[in-house]
């Protein structure tokens, strides 16, 4: 199996390469269109990679990688399948780009907020806005006996 090429991005500024013995694939029929190919061809791919043990990853990077897709893990296991095409090799190679974008975007680091004053307009408005909503909600009062 070919090596896994990602891309450089934020995080992994000259990219990685993960190699293709630390990829898992797994063929199998797949639903939908297709006619009687469906039926006969093993056109979906499963490919996983073991994020706990795999060798490009530094400690750093393996812990932001699982936190961040927790969600989508089986253990430490990323699993992702495609079957979109009716051509395996068409499937096999967006399973690699799919991985590979979801590893780029978990190896970015943390975007830090930068943190802002409301601007003076922006006050008033607020101020403003509640006043009025205060008016509406006194006017909803019984009016006085006097």
């Amino acid at each position: 199996m070919d090596d896994l090429r990602v891309p450089a991005g934020p995080g992994i500024p000259h990219g990685l390469v993960v190699p293709g013995s630390e990829l898992s694939e797994q063929f199998s029929r797949s639903s939908g269109p297709g006619g009687q190919h469906v039926n006969t061809s093993d056109s979906r791919v499963q490919l996983s990679i073991d994020l706990g043990s795999t060798t490009v990853l530094n400690e750093v990077q393996r812990q932001r990688v699982i936190a961040r897709l927790a969600a989508r893990l089986s253990g430490t296991v990323l699993t992702v399948s495609s079957d979109q095409q009716r051509s395996q090799l068409r499937n096999r190679n967006a399973a690699r780009a799919r991985i590979a974008e979801l590893l780029r975007g978990a190896l970015a680091p943390p975007v830090e907020r930068k943190a802002t004053t409301p601007s003076r307009n922006s006050r008033r408005r607020r101020v403003r806005a509640e006043r009025r909503r205060s008016e509406i909600k006194q006017n909803r009062r019984r009016p006085r006996p006097d």
